[in-house]
């Protein structure tokens, strides 16, 4: 009886033991609260702008891109005479507008100043012929028709004087201010042509949009791309972030900027990095992929933890633990310093917005 006592008595010591680490385990020192969440991260579905067949596509699934980095290509063979042509079109043009700002050359000046002064001369012979014609019918020595004749060519010599004197004026004045205006209006539009014909031909190239990952291949050469159609999946690889959850009665110990640990089962021995950088100011019931201390109906708030991965070893969907040191000897949280959000992460209030892994909250 004894004997049975005693193991009925390391029964329930050691049930207390494990109920005591259980504890511990799920809710953390007083110091520490823990969450637990799944890693997120934002995924862009790339795409070309042209609707043209795929020339290259020259990276793999899985492959490291950095920003810029080329991706794929579509074929310019008709694109590139049409940019070579607007660009032809638009240096003539710009010649015509140089030349009208410039106005006449003094050679042309010249030129019309002695086109006048024949005009002139030719006047003034044509004026003696007439005077001489009309002496000889006084005396019958030529016929009035003669005379007619004189009279006639002294007056076309009088009028080609005239269109010289206007020719020269032109010349001084140069061109009117409308054919500038019309000359410059015409150059702007041929300059939008090549521009638009010249961004086509850049979107012929798809670009990273930024460092990430490629998750899928989509289209490959010979296809038909279109800017409805994705040929890349990229997963982006900053910002991370943990989706994690905490209930009302936590909610008062976690504030935006509120430095974080993250760890994952993969890696047990490592702490990552992070702050809280979104808190939902709506609650919900807590998913069901979410295990926490509390029961399931119990009303949550989301919160997203951004994580520091230099080494990029966190994955999308990988489950992990959070840690937010409570105590007086908890890290320093994010300052003005070192803000809390970076330009590479969003804003608390942008990051109610931020896409899941599906592309929705």
């Amino acid at each position: 009886m004894r004997r049975r006592l005693i193991i009925v008595g390391l029964a329930v010591i050691a049930a207390a033991a494990g109920l005591a680490w259980w504890y511990s385990s799920h809710n953390g020192s007083s110091d520490e609260l823990t969450l637990y969440g799944n890693v997120d991260l934002r995924q862009a579905a790339l795409a070309f702008d042209n609707s043209q067949r795929i020339a290259e596509v020259l990276v793999e699934e899985g492959d490291h891109v950095e920003k810029g980095q080329v991706l794929a290509k579509l074929d310019t063979g008709r694109l590139a005479p049409q940019v070579a042509e607007a660009e032809a079109t638009v240096a003539a043009q710009r010649a015509v507008v140089e030349r009208l700002h410039n106005g006449s050359r003094p050679e042309e000046i010249a030129q019309a100043r002695a086109d006048l002064a024949s005009a002139k001369a030719d006047a003034v012979n044509a004026k003696k012929q007439y005077e001489r014609k009309k002496t000889l019918v006084a005396k019958s020595y030529a016929s009035q028709q003669d005379a007619d004749t004189a009279l006639a060519a002294m007056e076309v010599a009088d009028a080609k004087v005239e269109v010289a004197q206007k020719a020269l004026d032109l010349a001084i004045a140069g061109p009117r201010v409308e054919e500038v205006a019309e000359a410059e209006a015409q150059l702007r539009g041929d300059e939008a042509q090549l521009a638009l014909l010249k961004q086509q031909l850049a979107d012929a190239v798809l670009k990273a949009p930024s460092n990430g990952i490629i998750r899928s291949r989509l289209m490959e050469a010979g296809e038909m791309a279109t800017p409805q159609s994705p040929v890349y999946s990229l997963a982006l690889t900053d910002p991370k972030w943990v989706r994690a959850y905490v209930s009302e009665t936590d909610l008062a110990k976690v504030h935006p900027g509120m430095a974080a640990f993250v760890q994952v089962d993969g890696l047990p021995d490592k702490k990552f990095e992070g702050w809280v950088g979104f808190i939902s100011p709506v609650a919900e019931f807590t998913p069901k992929t979410v295990q926490t201390e509390e029961l399931r109906t119990s009303l949550v708030y989301e919160v997203r933890v951004f994580v520091k991965d230099p080494d990029d070893q966190l994955r999308l969907g990988m489950p992990a633990t959070v840690l937010l040191p409570l105590g007086a000897d908890a890290p320093k949280p994010h300052t003005g310093e070192e803000p809390a959000i970076s330009s590479d992460a969003p804003a608390p209030s942008e990051a109610a917005a931020a896409a899941s892994p599906t592309g929705t909250q």
